[in-house]
């Protein structure tokens, strides 16, 4: 069963060829991953560990079956305006192979539950307006549209 773990370096492979198809599905470059690859075990530790980036303290979590990398799911625990705009609390994504067979409602979920055993009461979940997968994770785990312009919706979800 797959669950929300820190990231280990126990999904190295997995993990570098799930995110390989996504950098070439993005058309994104893969320095990055090469870096990651030549030590990974530092690459993962250094994920696990809290962060800031968009100027906001971060947590990340890796959503794993056994070895299997699924995908990844990461934690703002503030807003900043720019976050409220596109962004929100939590932003997630699955690895081609893995898509359509319902891991990221549930990714989702278990992301819910990790921020409200962490104090918060309610998230933003932000996608783009032509993103029907996203919308429908995303009111799957009950999140209410608030409102949509520049074509990202924003929808808070009640914790």
């Amino acid at each position: 069963m797959p669950e929300l773990v820190q990231p280990t370096a126990g999904v190295r492979d997995s993990y570098l060829a799930g995110m390989r198809a996504v950098c070439e599905e993005d058309g994104t470059g893969l320095d990055w991953l090469d870096a990651a690859a030549a030590d990974f075990a530092t690459f993962a530790a250094d994920r696990a560990r809290p962060r800031q980036q968009w100027d906001v303290p971060v947590t990340e979590l890796w959503y794993v079956d056994g070895a299997v990398y699924v995908g990844s799911l990461v934690i703002r625990h503030q807003l900043t305006p720019a976050l409220r705009h596109d962004g929100g609390h939590i932003g997630y994504h699955v690895v081609p192979a893995c898509r359509r067979r319902g891991h990221a409602t549930a990714m989702l979920a278990a992301g819910c539950g990790y921020c409200r055993e962490h104090g918060m009461t309610s998230v933003l979940v932000t996608c783009d307006d032509d993103n029907v997968g996203s919308r429908r994770v995303i009111e799957a785990n009950g999140g209410e549209l608030a409102s949509e312009t520049d074509h990202i919706c924003r929808y808070w979800i009640r914790l």
